[in-house]
């Protein structure tokens, strides 16, 4: 009977702490999530004071509940079925979820972009990002007894962990549990203003009409119109219609969740090819951003952006992003209600209109004048600093600068290959003609021919670029099989280490960048976040 009055208790609380700032249905479906909570978790955690024992002390993310939910059915066995699990994510991420200051500075995780070189404290990044990334620990928010708890468990989990590298030459577990844990609980505090905060704010609907723009590997950039239809439970219908770059049309289907309010989910199948949405919402539910990625391989895709169309007109974007002086070219402004004059911003003229719809203006433009980001308008509608004017390129940046490869397959019986899509980025001087200084202006994506070399003298012996892979006209990297390779020393596998180079053509100059690229062994641990 207590442990009954207790499961009560608890849901009358979860109930009136949510009756406040949201409405019948919202109401409605804490009551399911919270009816569910109690029948899944309470014969292992214990109810305490209106609210589940463990659960009470941890805020994550959607992809850390996953996870969560998921430990507890491989490691405890925890009976719960497909349907309850998305459910409990559901609840649980509304309830004890991160506001979006808190996701800030660490959402290439949760959007799978994983090719990044993190900055980190010296006590998180020898403590706990030996194993993680940095922005897995910093995706959390917890008690500091739930951060201790947390210390204990990796050492019940991984016993031994105190042997490696960074923990056997020192007194790692009491300064796991005395130092790194008040730290974390100070730095990713459980009761923060800004989730209060987000807690109370009112919740904008996404449904309607969206502008997007973004880029998919091997297919270039691409826009359209995205319209979402509310299935429920915060839950919507995707139709997408639009056109890449070159003029070849796009069209797709698909379905969105959101989750905390803001957390965008998609899931679409984009002519045949299915795909993965990771976005942001804004405050007012005007603008998305984040990315979009291959369903079968979660670090390849590109960025995504979403504009909500309303009353006003809007200009999103203009393909391509960049005009030289002293050339004449033909430029697509991307938006919507686009109809009046095309401002091209000082120093651009505009010579013709190609084409115009509503939706799309093509022209052919000259630009003269200096170096710099243009504003954009057509008409009434406006976007700032969308066409960046230059004299030269000065230098390229490759994108990621580095990155890891993994090898695999062929055969159903091998883990899947892991690639790498790359991007140039094009860069001009700035006013004080020296390229790498603080004023040097972004051009945005240009076009290259791509191709990789060795690393340094040891991958040059060892004939790394002749076998971890190749790199398309696309950019996309393919590694090589694996196992091992007769034609290498001592049948050596397709690993090593590399240069991707960048080689992009500009008024009869030739500029170079390169990324570092790792070309590894396959990994044979998948997790909703690394």
């Amino acid at each position: 009977m207590e442990k009954e009055r207790n499961i009560t208790s608890m849901i009358a609380a979860g109930l009136l702490a949510l009756a406040a700032v949201v409405g019948a249905p919202e109401r409605a479906l804490a009551a399911d999530g919270a009816a569910l909570l109690a029948a899944n978790c309470l014969s292992c955690h214990s109810a305490q004071g209106g609210s589940i024992s463990r659960v009470e002390g941890q805020r994550k993310t959607p992809e850390g509940w996953q996870m969560t939910i998921t430990r507890m059915q491989e490691q405890h066995g925890a009976k719960v079925s497909t349907e309850d699990k998305r459910r409990l994510i559901k609840y649980l991420a509304d309830t004890r979820g991160l506001a979006p200051a808190e996701t800030a500075g660490w959402r290439y995780l949760l959007e799978h972009d994983n090719n990044r070189v993190e900055t980190i404290d010296g006590r998180y990044r020898d403590m706990c990002a030996r194993c993680h990334s940095g922005a897995r620990f910093a995706l959390q928010r917890r008690s500091e007894d739930e951060w201790k708890l947390l210390m204990h468990t990796h050492i019940g989990l991984n016993p031994t962990l105190e042997f490696h590298s960074l923990a056997r030459d020192r007194q790692w577990f009491p300064l796991a549990v005395n130092e790194v844990a008040p730290a974390l609980a100070r730095d990713f505090a459980l009761d923060a203003r800004a989730w209060k905060a987000w807690q109370a704010a009112p919740r904008a609907a996404l449904d309607g009409s969206w502008r997007i723009a973004g880029f998919l590997p091997g297919k270039g950039a691409f826009e359209g119109r995205m319209r979402a239809s509310a299935a429920g439970e915060d839950r919507y219908e995707l139709a997408i219609e639009g056109r890449y770059a070159d003029g070849a049309p796009l069209s797709g289907r698909g379905v969105a969740t959101v989750y905390t309010g803001y957390e965008w989910r998609g899931s679409v199948d984009i002519d045949g090819v299915a795909l993965r949405q990771v976005m942001a919402a804004d405050a007012r539910g005007e603008r998305m951003h984040g990315r979009q990625h291959f369903a079968d391989s979660r670090r390849m895709g590109g960025a995504l952006s979403a504009l909500r169309e309303g009353a006003a007109p809007m200009v999103m974007a203009v393909m391509p992003a960049q005009l030289r002086r002293g050339e004449t070219a033909e430029l697509t402004v991307v938006g919507s209600g686009l109809a009046g004059a095309v401002s091209l911003g000082k120093g651009v003229r505009v010579l013709e209109v190609v084409s115009r719809s509503a939706d799309r203006v093509v022209v052919r433009a000259h630009a003269e004048g200096r170096d710099g980001l243009n504003d954009v308008a057509v008409g009434s509608a406006r976007g700032k600093g969308l066409l960046a004017v230059y004299g030269r390129v000065a230098r390229v940046e490759v994108e990621p600068a580095n990155a890891i490869a993994r090898v695999g397959g062929p055969g159903d019986a091998q883990m899947q290959k892991v690639g790498v899509a790359y991007r140039a980025i094009g860069w001009a001087a700035g006013r004080d003609g020296k390229a790498g200084t603080a004023d040097d202006l972004r051009l945005g994506y240009l076009p290259a021919r791509w191709s990789i070399e060795a690393a340094d003298e040891e991958s040059e012996k060892a004939h790394d670029a002749d076998f971890v892979g190749h790199i398309g006209a696309d950019g996309v990297f393919v590694p090589g099989d694996a196992g091992p390779n007769p034609a290498r020393p001592k049948s050596l596998g397709n690993t090593g280490r590399v240069n991707v180079v960048a080689t992009v053509e500009a008024a009869g100059a030739t500029v170079e960048g390169r990324g570092k690229l790792d070309v590894a062994v396959p990994d044979f641990v998948q997790r909703a976040l690394d």
